[in-house]
């Protein structure tokens, strides 16, 4: 019997606890469906923050200027359908279902990842869907990433900032190395990051990835100018959207001829796109994906600069392996009331309740301004929070906004 939508996600979603780096089991998948990464033209997007601003904006720009354009991001906030877009569009149901299908027995011989098959069943839905252009989001790194496997019209990283250092570098410049591993020979890579020492390694390393594939080319390096901030009308929220679409539009000058839309067409683009859970507000609540330092800290940036209705109750799950003791001392200067939870869709990958515990209660820790309560259990934490007139702010991870909004019956 032929696989249902729920049944692919069962099939695909155990594969998540696995990290894989390498491209030789996502060029077999593809290799399945008629290799459909080689037969349209791309824009590849990495980074640490920013690269899913930046790809929305690229996508949504291109999609101004006439072109039918496939979207692929992660991760996702409510449904896994959210990752793979053309034109707006959700991928179907039951394009899922048949996709995995067809790649379950290979997907089971290669012991492929999660994102090793996304990124097979995203790229053979563009070619089914008609997409003309495709803008991709990189998952985790870089160099080794499953989207990796394309040929890009043009490449780029947009800022760097540590995170998944347990796969990725304890350093910043260790981070830069992985991150620039997408630059290719004859294609332009576009380098967003504003400090000099991490750009000239990110110019660095981006010379080496050419050079490996073609000993006598030069990486063609377009550093996006540190004060370069995007002056036009934008929908996205914040002081640090300002420089993302700085750094979109330098993407988008950096198309050939033929792909690159006009002024206008930008303009349009980025007065549309719209980025769910990045300083999403819907009534009362105010969602941020914010999962690491330097995302907590465009966070308080926007907070500090617009501050919303208060006063502000904080809703936060943050994921274990992640600097968080940093992250709330910054979210206590904003807020004045803090619950922290464990997002259920992050179960067995959450903060450790018990050192949390120990650290509310330690006496060294930096003194709060705000009130801060541990409560376990998300349902009764997601009622505490809403206890009070003023913004409900939910933040720490994609799983704590997607599961906020999954009970709140919000679409993303």
């Amino acid at each position: 019997m032929a696989l249902s939508y729920t049944d692919a996600l069962d099939f695909l979603f155990p594969r998540t606890t696995s990290i894989k780096f390498g491209l030789a089991t996502t060029r077999a998948l593809l290799k399945e469906v008629g290799d459909p990464h080689q037969l349209m033209p791309v824009a590849h997007i990495g980074g640490t923050n920013g690269k899913g601003s930046v790809s929305t904006l690229v996508a949504e720009a291109l999609l101004a200027a006439g072109w039918r354009v496939g979207l692929y991001t992660s991760p996702h906030l409510v449904s896994f359908r959210e990752r793979i877009t053309v034109d707006g569009a959700p991928i179907p149901e039951a394009a899922v279902a048949a996709w995995t299908e067809r790649l379950r027995p290979l997907i089971i011989a290669r012991k492929a990842t999660f994102f090793e098959a996304s990124t097979a069943i995203a790229f053979a839905d563009f070619a089914a869907r008609g997409a003309e252009i495709v803008v991709a989001e990189v998952g985790l790194g870089g160099r080794l990433d499953s989207t990796n496997v394309v040929t890009p019209l043009v490449s780029g990283v947009t800022k760097i900032a540590r995170d998944h250092m347990k796969y990725l570098g304890d350093t910043l410049e260790q981070i830069a190395c992985e991150k620039a591993g997408i630059a290719k020979p004859g294609v332009p890579f576009v380098i967003g990051e504003e400090d000099p020492t991490l750009v000239a390694v990110l110019a660095r390393e981006a010379e080496r990835a050419v050079r490996r594939v073609r000993r006598t080319a030069h990486a063609d390096v377009r550093v996006v100018p540190a004060e370069a901030r995007w002056p036009g009308p934008l929908a996205l929220r914040g002081p640090h959207q300002r420089r993302n679409a700085a750094v979109a539009q330098a993407m988008i000058a950096a198309l050939p001829d033929r792909w690159r839309p006009d002024q206008d067409a930008i303009a349009i683009g980025f007065a549309r796109a719209r980025v769910p859970g990045r300083l999403d507000r819907r009534g009362r609540w105010l969602f941020d994906v914010a999962h690491n330092p330097d995302g907590m800290r465009a966070l308080l940036a926007a907070l500090t600069a617009c501050p919303p209705p208060g006063p502000v109750h904080a809703l936060v799950s943050i994921l274990g392996d992640k600097e968080w003791a940093e992250m709330l001392v910054g979210l206590d200067t904003v807020v004045e009331r803090g619950v922290l939870t464990i997002a259920p869709s992050a179960a067995g990958r959450g903060w450790d309740l018990e050192w949390l515990r120990r650290w509310l209660a330690a006496p060294d820790r930096p003194a709060a301004r705000a009130r801060w309560t541990l409560v376990p259990d998300f349902g009764e934490a997601l009622s505490t929070v809403q206890e009070g007139a003023g913004t409900v702010l939910v933040t720490g991870s994609f799983h704590t906004v997607g599961d906020v909004m999954t009970a709140l019956g919000m679409e993303p």
